[in-house]
């Protein structure tokens, strides 16, 4: 098992499958900056990561953004870069130079980048002991359009659709985990009996896009993302433990 693996295992064992997607709209710098340590502080009990994307990662300064990691690894919790990484080797090379320097724990990767920019940047995360997330299948409305694309698997000739081809690519790279929405739980069924043991299913979608968490956590998934569904309700500290509660009831 990968190191990233194995923090997020000791992070969640017996306190929590929840990681708080932290997706502010936030256009205040100092109140992004401030609202995001706010959120480790309050909800840390309950969760066992939290993920940052471009709505924190952009307006903010590696200063700023080196203090979040560190507020969050002293709460007990890993750190994810969501920024569904898809470039050529060397632009990948840099941008994980940069967030490993703030800090990250892990990073969520697009494996559109093709089979051998991912293999590269999979044995350059696990070298320092990073984590490397893939994107399997969102869990937005029109994610299906693309995800259940008929592509041709270059290795065998045999016909799969885009989610099953990346699903392998990933499994067979080590990847520490694969994201696969809430909303096609008949997915993550079908994904876990693949992946069983050699990753985990992180899972986005519940709540405001219409995942059901115990569905999906029955389904099959480690770990679920919740964002707005958290942070958009009276009582995100209410929220967050009833979230909480199910997971570990699971």
């Amino acid at each position: 098992m990968t190191d990233f693996r194995k923090r997020m295992r000791n992070s969640s064992s017996d306190k929590s499958l929840i990681i708080l997607a932290n997706d502010l709209d936030e256009n205040n710098v100092d109140k992004l900056e401030s609202r995001t340590l706010m959120n480790i502080k309050t909800l840390n009990k309950y969760l066992c990561a939290i993920k940052l994307n471009f709505h924190v990662i952009l307006p903010l300064s590696k200063e700023s953004l080196t203090k979040i990691n560190l507020a969050a690894h002293d709460a007990g919790l890993q750190t994810i870069a969501d920024i569904k990484l898809n470039d050529i080797g060397n632009t990948n090379k840099i941008t994980l130079e940069r967030l490993w320097e703030c800090g990250f724990d892990a990073v969520i990767v697009n494996p559109i980048m093709g089979l051998e920019n991912l293999r590269e940047l999979v044995k350059s995360a696990h070298k320092n002991r990073y984590g490397v997330i893939s994107l399997v299948h969102m869990s937005h409305p029109g994610a299906k359009l693309g995800y259940r694309l008929r592509v041709r698997d270059p290795a065998t000739s045999k016909m799969l659709l885009l989610y099953e081809l990346f699903l392998k690519w990933s499994y067979s790279l080590h990847v520490d985990g694969v994201v696969i929405g809430a909303t096609v739980p008949e997915l993550i069924v079908l994904s876990s009996k693949k992946v069983r043991g050699r990753c985990e299913i992180y899972s986005p979608g519940v709540g405001t896009q219409g995942g059901d968490p115990k569905r999906t956590l029955d389904a099959g998934a480690d770990y679920i993302i919740a964002g707005r569904t958290i942070l958009d309700s009276n009582n995100p500290v209410s929220k967050a433990r009833k979230l909480q509660r199910l997971t570990l009831q699971s």
